[in-house]
């Protein structure tokens, strides 16, 4: 049971008319449906889904190892708490791009994205990667846009192209996979504001920018991408990243103190928490949950 108030197809229309309005949109990582319900109460304007954030929950580094099933399960977890808009990381389209596309848009997501790496890809900010020819991914496009039963399922096309074959190759692939029907593109590991800069020029459709942190892009600010032409920014591992550091202290602390006294003040706390979670809608004319006080839990 979740009170939200759209259905799926209302999500995805909200999406494409939000990128009509050419603002740039913001969609931080959610690594968990908490994680979405509060993105969505603080005003974001979607949702993002990360493949690399996925790998890191289950314990695994990011090189292709999870499968269709494990990410378009907790996708639909994610997206069905939330109003907003949620796109995922596809990666390579796990071997078939038609049935990853019926398997995302059966679970509600707004959009995926695919990129253009070989099956055992890596982190779009690691050196060393390997990609497809540009005759083939423009295959899987092609696929994927024959593939979705709503037009307004947003396909997405990451190229990894610029680490490995530089900018002018890369627009070269942009430049293809918009004719091969793109709705945006997401060209990773961009270095600083002339690259972006030059992608924005050649580029006919939206544009998605990767602000994510210890990469190979310089951090733009909200004014510079949107000054740059950019529609969407994604911030992929930022929340997993405060998360687990966060974790890392506090764990430290207990051990060293053996109480956790001295980190109280690091936490959410138990009244929060049942505001984020939404308790009191979950009370029914016959049963009422909460019938306690959080008194004292602040």
């Amino acid at each position: 049971m979740h009170f939200t108030k759209k259905n799926s197809a209302e999500k995805r229309l909200d999406f494409v008319k939000k990128l009509q309005s050419k603002k740039l949109l913001r969609f931080p990582g959610a690594y968990n449906p908490l994680c979405a319900k509060l993105i969505e109460e603080i005003g974001f304007d979607g949702v993002y889904i990360s493949g690399g954030v996925m790998s890191n929950d289950l314990g695994l580094p990011d090189i292709g190892l999870t499968t269709l099933n494990e990410v378009n399960y907790r996708a639909g977890q994610i997206s069905r708490v939330t109003d907003l808009p949620t796109i995922v990381d596809a990666d390579t389209g796990f071997k078939n791009c038609k049935t990853t596309i019926n398997s995302f848009e059966e679970k509600g997501l707004a959009g995926c994205h695919i990129e253009d790496q070989i099956a055992e890809k890596r982190c779009g900010h690691l050196d060393n990667k390997e990609l497809i020819s540009k005759e083939q991914m423009v295959v899987k496009i092609k696929d994927s846009v024959d593939a979705r039963k709503d037009k307004n399922f947003l396909i997405i096309v990451r190229t990894d192209a610029n680490t490995v074959e530089g900018i002018d190759k890369t627009i070269d692939r942009i430049k293809a996979y918009e004719e091969a029907g793109a709705d945006m593109i997401f060209p990773e590991a961009l270095k600083d504001e002339q690259e972006f800069e030059k992608v924005r020029k050649i580029s006919k459709g939206y544009l998605l920018a990767n602000m994510t942190e210890f990469g190979k892009s310089k951090l733009l600010d909200k004014k510079q991408l949107e000054n740059l032409g950019y529609n969407l920014v994604i911030y992929p591992v930022t929340t997993q990243r405060l998360a687990m550091q966060n974790v890392e202290y506090g764990l430290k602390s207990i051990f060293k103190d053996g109480h956790q006294n001295n980190i109280i003040d690091k936490m959410q706390t138990r009244k929060r928490l049942y505001e984020l979670v939404e308790y009191e809608k979950y009370n029914t004319p016959g049963k009422k949950i909460t019938d306690f006080s959080t008194e004292g839990h602040e």
